[in-house]
C-alpha cells in the first residue's frame, strides 16, 4: 500500500484526498459491474475496433494517433488494476511502455503525426494513476521533461481549438507532479496555460447560456462543459480567488436550471439543448461529469456534490450502455420510447445517435465510457487531512489506507446500497488508533440512524452533509448506517414529475424488442422498439408518493440494472393518456396536468432509470374525476 500525499504550499490544502488506485477494492454489485465490463466492451474492444487495436498510433502504429487510446486507457488501466486482472494488465503493460518509451530528447512524447496538447494531458491522467498502482520510478522524471518542453513551447504553439476549452485537465497533472518534486516553475506553467484557456470561472459567474443552443461553440459543447466545472476549483487551489472558489456551484446550479434532467446531468446533443425530456445528453458528458464531481468532493470536502455524482452514476451511466456492455448509446433520453435510426431534435448528433452499438454517431464516447466505474470505485472514499477517512458513497468497497499516527486501517463496506438504505462498517486497523470517519449523510435522507458497536450515536454537528466520529477504533469495531429512503417527486415542466427514492429515479419502464441493424456479431448496431405502451400518467392519492407506492425488494443479481432483475420496484397505479403521442420520432411533450383519463385504472411497475433502456422518466400526473361529466353524458 503507498501513502497519498496532501498539497504542498503555495497550494491549498483540501478537506480530502484522493486514495491511490488500489486503496479500494470493489465488492459485491460494483464488482459485478466491473466484471461484465471487462468481459465486455474495455476488455475486448482492441480486438474488435482498430482505433485502439494494435495499429493504435499510441501503440507505435500508423492508426488513430489522437485521443482515442488515451481515452480507452483512462479506464482500462483502473479497471485492470481494480479487478487484479493478469490479461488486462499486461494489455495495459504495452500501451504504457510503448508512451515512456516514445519521450524524445526534447521533452516531447506520443506519436509523430501530432503534436497536440489536449491528447498527451489525457495521457499524463493515465500515467498519475499507474505511478500510484505500480510506484513505477520511470513516470515522474517522464513528467517532469515533458511539461519543461511544454514550458518552452507553450508560448509559441499556444492553446487552441479543443486544447484551448479543456487546458484545466493539465492542472491535476501539475499539481500532482508539482506535490512529489515542489519545482515551482510548474505552477508558473499552470498560471500560463490557464491564461491561454477559456475563461470558465467568468462563464460559470455569470452563466450566459439560457436556451436550446443552435451554433457550434466550445462553450456550449456538453463535454467541455462537464469536463470544465472542475477547472476553476483546480485553479482556486493556486490562486486562492474568491470567485474561483464559487464558479463551480454556481455553474452546476445554472445548468440545472436551464438544461438540467432528471438523473442530475444536464442535456446537451452535442451542445447545451434545454430541459426538455426528450433532448440527448452524450455519453462522454456522463462519464467526464462523474470525474469531474469526484474531484470537487475532494477540493471542497462537501457532501452535496456526492449527492449529484451518486445521481448521475446510479442512474445516467448505466441506462446508456446495455447490461451486457456490448452496445452504448451516443445519446440518451429521459424519455425514451423507441431508439432507432431516425432524425431527432438533436442540437447537432446524427441520426443514429441513441441506437446501441460499437460506435454510433462518432467514436469518442466508444473509447472514453470506461472510466465511469472504475473512477467510482477508486473514489467511493477519501482521506481526510486531518487523518481520517470520509465516505463519498456506500457501495459496497474494502478501504486499506494509513489513518491516524500512520497505522493501516482496512474498512470493509458491506451493503447492496443504493438499492437498500443499510450500511454496515467494519473497522479493523493494525492497532488501536484515534483518529475520524467522517459519514456522509445525504441531502435526500431527513432520519438517518447510526450505531457504533451496536449503540445509538445522536447526530449532531454535520457540517457540510458529513458527520464526524473520531473515536479510538480497534479491530472489529461496527458501524451501522440507516439512510431511510423516502419516495420524492421533482417537479417537471407542465406539471409532470420525476420520481426519487434516495440516489435512483424510477421510471415507468417500456418493454423493449432488440433488433440487430448491423455491425460485428461482438458488438452489434441493435435498434430498440416498444412491445407494451409507454404514455401513462400516475395518480398520486392526496399528492404524496408515500401513500400511492409501495416499494417491493428482491434479491440483488449480478446485473441490478435490468428491469426484470432490479432489486427494488415501486408499485402503484395509473392509466394511459391517448393523445399524449411521439413527436419527431421522440416521446412527444408530456401534456399539461393534472391530466384528466377515461381509460381502465391499471396497476403499474416502476423500477430504477439505469435499469431501462426504453422508459418514461418525467411522468404526468392524473387528476381525480370526481365530479366531472363524461362526453357521453352530454349526449
Amino acid at each position: 500500500m503507498r501513502n497519498y500525499m496532501q498539497n504542498q504550499y503555495p497550494l491549498k490544502i483540501t478537506p480530502f484526498l484522493g486514495l491511490p488506485l488500489g486503496s479500494i477494492k470493489p465488492m459485491g454489485w460494483i464488482r459485478d459491474q466491473l466484471k461484465i465490463q471487462a468481459e465486455g466492451f474495455t476488455g475486448k474492444l482492441g480486438d474488435y475496433w482498430d482505433d485502439v487495436g494494435p495499429n493504435s498510433g499510441w501503440l507505435g502504429g500508423k492508426g488513430e494517433s489522437w485521443e482515442r487510446g488515451p481515452y480507452y486507457l483512462d479506464g482500462l488501466l483502473p479497471l485492470a488494476y481494480l479487478l487484479r486482472d493478469k490479461e488486462l494488465i499486461d494489455k495495459v503493460q504495452k500501451w504504457v511502455d510503448w508512451t515512456l518509451n516514445s519521450q524524445q530528447l526534447s521533452g516531447q512524447f506520443g506519436p509523430l503525426t501530432n503534436d497536440d496538447w489536449w491528447s498527451r494531458v489525457v495521457m499524463l491522467k493515465v500515467l498519475i494513476q499507474y505511478e500510484e498502482v505500480t510506484g513505477d520510478e520511470r513516470v515522474i522524471p517522464f513528467m517532469k521533461k515533458y511539461f519543461q518542453y511544454q514550458k518552452e513551447n507553450i508560448k509559441t504553439r499556444p492553446l487552441s481549438d479543443w486544447a484551448e476549452a479543456r487546458g484545466g485537465e493539465h492542472l491535476l497533472c501539475l499539481q500532482w507532479l508539482y506535490n512529489r518534486i515542489s519545482e515551482t516553475w510548474l505552477l508558473e506553467l499552470s498560471d500560463e496555460i490557464m491564461r491561454q484557456s477559456i475563461d470558465w470561472t467568468s462563464i460559470y459567474s455569470n452563466f450566459p447560456f439560457w436556451r436550446y443552443q443552435t451554433k457550434f461553440d466550445h462553450r456550449v459543447h456538453v463535454v467541455n462543459v462537464a469536463m470544465s466545472i472542475k477547472y476553476p476549483a483546480l485553479y482556486y487551489l493556486q490562486t486562492g480567488n474568491k470567485l474561483d472558489f464559487a464558479a463551480p456551484l454556481k455553474g452546476i446550479e445554472s445548468l440545472m436550471l436551464y438544461h438540467g434532467q432528471v438523473h442530475g446531468m444536464f442535456s446537451g446533443d452535442e451542445w447545451l439543448a434545454g430541459t426538455h425530456p426528450s433532448q440527448g445528453v452524450e455519453l462522454c458528458a456522463v462519464v467526464e461529469y462523474m470525474y469531474t464531481l469526484e474531484n470537487l468532493v475532494r477540493v471542497f470536502g462537501e457532501g452535496r456534490y456526492a449527492d449529484i455524482l451518486e445521481k448521475v452514476a446510479f442512474n445516467a451511466l448505466p441506462a446508456t450502455i446495455s447490461a451486457d456492455w456490448h452496445g452504448h448509446q451516443y445519446d440518451q433520453q429521459v424519455n425514451q420510447g423507441i431508439c432507432s435510426v431516425a432524425h431527432r431534435n438533436w442540437t447537432q448528433n446524427a441520426d443514429d445517435s441513441n441506437i446501441f452499438g460499437l460506435e454510433p454517431n462518432f467514436g469518442c464516447c466508444t473509447a472514453n465510457m470506461h472510466q465511469g466505474w472504475p473512477k467510482l470505485v477508486t473514489n467511493l472514499w477519501m482521506a481526510t487531512e486531518d487523518n481520517g477517512l470520509a465516505a463519498v458513497s456506500y457501495a459496497p468497497c474494502s478501504v486499506t489506507a494509513f489513518v491516524g499516527d500512520r497505522v493501516e486501517t482496512n474498512l470493509v463496506v458491506d451493503s447492496i446500497y443504493p438499492f437498500n438504505e443499510k450500511i454496515h462498517v467494519i473497522v479493523n486497523p493494525d492497532k488501536k488508533v484515534c483518529f475520524p470517519i467522517k459519514l456522509r449523510i445525504p441531502g435526500w435522507c431527513d432520519s438517518p440512524v447510526l450505531r457504533v458497536n451496536g449503540k445509538q450515536l445522536e447526530i449532531v454537528d454535520e457540517e457540510k452533509g458529513y458527520v464526524t466520529i473520531k473515536r479510538e477504533w480497534e479491530k472489529g469495531d461496527q458501524l451501522e448506517l440507516d439512510l431511510p429512503m423516502k419516495i420524492q417527486l421533482e417537479y417537471r415542466a407542465n406539471n409532470a414529475v420525476g420520481i426519487n427514492r434516495g440516489p435512483l429515479v424510477f421510471v415507468l419502464p417500456i418493454e423493449e424488442s432488440w433488433i440487430k441493424r448491423g455491425g460485428n456479431q461482438m458488438f452489434p448496431n441493435m435498434e430498440v422498439f416498444p412491445k407494451t405502451p409507454w404514455n401513462y400518467g400516475i395518480s398520486l392519492t392526496k399528492g404524496d408518493p408515500n401513500i400511492s407506492f409501495h416499494v417491493e425488494k428482491f434479491p440483488i443479481s449480478q446485473q441490478p440494472f435490468l428491469s426484470k432483475t432490479t432489486p427494488v420496484k415501486l408499485i402503484g397505479k395509473g392509466r394511459r393518456i391517448l393523445a399524449w403521442t411521439y413527436e419527431a420520432n421522440s416521446v412527444g411533450t408530456p401534456p399539461i396536468g393534472p391530466v384528466f383519463s377515461e381509460e381502465p385504472e391499471e396497476h403499474i411497475e416502476l423500477v430504477p432509470y439505469g435499469s431501462a433502456r426504453l422508459r418514461i422518466g418525467e411522468i404526468p400526473v392524473l387528476r381525480e374525476a370526481k365530479g366531472r361529466l363524461k362526453y357521453s353524458d352530454l349526449n
